[in-house]
């Protein structure tokens, strides 16, 4: 077993927030994003900084894994830190 950093509840906010904006500018990935969650571009703006939109954004990359690959390979982060900021935002106890 592979025992990894957990993230801090701020810095898995920090990712959740990098990833919205990855997502949001991408042609592609930010309508199928808004069409997933049931959002528009408001509802997104006003629930920005909840948990649950935080924590949604990143199980939607979870649940595609070339579209976790593509975002985390621009923000130059591991996938395994999407996962680990995902638990940290669901209020999991093990990260």
């Amino acid at each position: 077993m592979v025992n990894r950093f957990k993230p801090s509840r701020e810095q898995a906010e920090v990712l959740a927030l990098r990833c919205i904006a990855e997502i949001a500018g991408d042609s592609a990935l930010g309508p199928r994003f808004l069409a997933l969650t049931g959002l528009d571009i408001d509802g997104l703006r006003a629930s920005l900084g909840t948990p649950a939109t935080l924590a949604a954004t990143l199980d939607f990359l979870l649940g595609h894994e070339p579209t976790l690959l593509a975002v985390t390979g621009r923000l130059g982060v591991e996938p395994a830190a999407v996962a680990d900021a995902a638990r940290v935002l669901r209020g999991e106890e093990s990260a």
